[in-house]
């Protein structure tokens, strides 16, 4: 019944509409003043459209995109791909003919480009992220040959014949899955938090006061500071003097830091205006790393070495990075002290006990070495802002390194001279990490190294990661040190260390220095992330005391034999890792 009504309903709508028609004149008469043939014309009400139903009305494009993309937690950020060409790539020992490689290279791209076909197809946009790039593509089915090349050279064939088989079978599903696999593999995505889903917030069951008492269980002993190189006396007045003869006698020649070749430095320009000779440097700015082992390493051979930075096996490749100049790196004392000598952290007599520093600094090239440019410390375990300005090396500048160091020329250009005004300091702490390009500039390391001996006394303890080098560039001896590098070891021992990149992906679970070659490091970043380490063993190291008895009592570290541990168990000015008592601020 329903049916037949819905019949009559439209027959009816289609009676009405063509008497409307037919009713319509062919022709108008000529228009005259007062009549009007639209005034007397019958309106006709619209045609009822039965298509037109609720799953056909679409939302606005942004509200759908908001609704479907609201509820994930991450998106995919993908980097350039080199770009390369449809060409099987060069093997020490190829597994068959160039022409035959070359064939069946073409046919892997062919199956990968009509899955990403397909893939295009789909309306879902949390799939759009998985379409890949023609490059992607072409990398794709590069690696892919490659990986089968070396992994089963003997039979080659048959291996890459099933893969193309199975690629020309494929579902979407697993095809999905494959390019996950692939975008992972190559670092080209990453995986950026959105709101909802916050790091691995550190929690030590501690106040902070407590959490001060534990850190002294964590100093570095003189053994450790030792073999880690740490500056630990001022080189004398000779062997300063036997430093600068040997930088007359060697005329400027030094080492590259990046390419390893030869050049000529000039402090002060040549008469040309040069800094530098031998011209540019091409160099691979990452360090060349081993691919995981495989089990039939003992029948294929092992893998060779290659730079991630492109992908470039080690001894084939010159570099597949340019820069303007050659640099270099000075790590002799005695060299450091000639260019500015190393300094004892003072004692101040007018304040007591000082909360403990995190200090992280950033470098560049000059004429000089690897010189500070920004200096940063921050309160431990607070986290306040303390000091954060940029630094006029003495050398002049080669390079700002901003890769790593975050730091641009154009910062240095509008950086405006640091005041010691209160008013005016205490706005410029307020700033954040994105907005560097506010950063005060003092003239000089040495002035930088007293703005942070302003927070220091001699037990006050010094928390950084890879410290030493921290310490080298600031010409500063300090004697109470925690350093990360030493809570974490590399399983390797020294002198390999874990990185704070790696480090705080896994024990925080937060991901640092994100930029890349593009905005490079972040001193305040690096700062709050060491500090937060150095909690999280803080943390790991009370839950070992309380299961061997220790208590907190009256803030000071009991043993379980009732012996009290004075509070801050501070290491003396005489010598390092001998504790002796506080007693009066002194």
């Amino acid at each position: 019944m329903g049916e037949s009504s819905g019949q009559k309903i439209d027959a009816a709508v289609v009676e009405h509409t063509t008497t409307t028609v037919a009713e319509r004149p062919k022709s108008s008469p000529p228009r005259s003043k007062g009549n009007l043939n639209s005034l007397g014309r019958r309106v006709s009400p619209p045609l009822v459209n039965r298509t037109a139903t609720r799953a056909n009305v679409a939302e606005p494009l942004a509200e759908n995109h908001d609704k479907r993309t609201s509820d994930t937690s991450s998106v995919m950020e993908r980097r350039q791909i080199k770009k390369e060409s449809l060409n099987p790539r060069h093997l020490s020992k190829p597994p068959a003919t160039h022409v035959i490689r070359t064939s069946i290279l073409v046919k892997l791209h062919s199956a990968m480009v009509r899955l990403n076909e397909e893939l295009k197809k789909s309306v879902d946009p949390s799939k759009k992220c998985m379409i890949l790039s023609a490059d992607e593509l072409v990398s794709m089915a590069l690696d892919e040959e490659e990986k089968i090349a070396k992994e089963s050279p003997a039979v080659y064939s048959n291996v890459v014949k099933l893969r193309i088989v199975k690629l020309t079978k494929m579902k979407q599903q697993e095809w999905q899955e494959t390019v996950t696999a692939f975008l992972r593999t190559e670092g080209s995505p990453k995986t950026i938090k959105l709101e909802g889903s916050p790091p691995k917030p550190v929690s030590t069951g501690l106040t902070a006061e407590e959490e001060k008492l534990v850190l002294s269980t964590l100093y570095a002993s003189t053994g450790d500071l030792k073999e880690l190189e740490y500056v630990m006396t001022p080189p004398s007045m000779d062997e300063v003097s036997a430093a600068k003869r040997g930088i007359e006698a060697s005329q400027g020649w030094e080492k590259c830091d990046r390419c390893n070749g030869r050049f000529q430095v000039f402090p002060g320009r040549r008469s040309d205006g040069a800094l530098t000779s031998s011209g540019p440097c091409v160099y691979h700015y990452a360090r060349p790393i081993r691919p995981p082992k495989q089990k039939t390493e003992h029948i294929v051979g092992q893998k060779e070495f290659y730079y991630p930075c492109c992908k470039e096996p080690v001894g084939k490749s010159t570099g597949c990075t340019k820069v303007d100049s050659h640099v270099f790196k000075v790590t002799d004392m005695k060299r450091l002290a000639a260019t500015m000598q190393f300094e004892r952290t003072p004692r101040q007599p007018g304040k007591k006990i000082l909360p403990p520093v995190c200090v992280d600094c950033e470098m560049g090239y000059t004429t000089l070495g690897l010189e500070m440019i920004r200096l940063t410390a921050i309160t431990w375990p607070e986290g306040k802002l303390l000091v954060d300005v940029l630094v006029r090396p003495i050398g002049e500048i080669l390079d700002l390194n901003t890769r790593y160091s975050g730091i641009r020329s154009e910062q240095f250009a509008k950086a405006t001279p640091y005041k010691t005004d209160q008013a005016f300091t205490a706005t410029m702490k307020k700033h954040d990490s994105k907005s560097t390009n506010n950063l005060e500039i003092v003239d000089s390391p040495a002035t930088a190294r007293e703005l942070l001996f302003q927070h220091l006394q001699p037990e006050t303890p010094l928390i950084g990661h890879a410290l030493d080098n921290d310490l080298n560039v600031c010409r500063i001896i300090h004697p109470t040190i925690v350093d990360t590098v030493l809570l974490y070891p590399h399983p390797a021992g020294l002198p390999m260390r874990n990185g704070l990149r790696a480090l705080t992906k896994k024990h925080l679970g937060r991901d640092i220095q994100a930029g890349g070659g593009t905005k490079g490091h972040d001193s305040i970043e690096d700062t709050k992330a060491t500090g937060d380490l150095v909690r999280y063993k803080v943390g790991e190291k009370w839950k070992a005391l309380k299961r061997s008895g220790w208590t907190i009592r009256d803030g000071e570290l009991v043993s379980p034999a009732g012996n009290g541990v004075p509070q801050g168990s501070w290491v003396s000015d005489t010598g390092f890792g001998v504790k002796r008592k506080v007693m009066d601020g002194t």
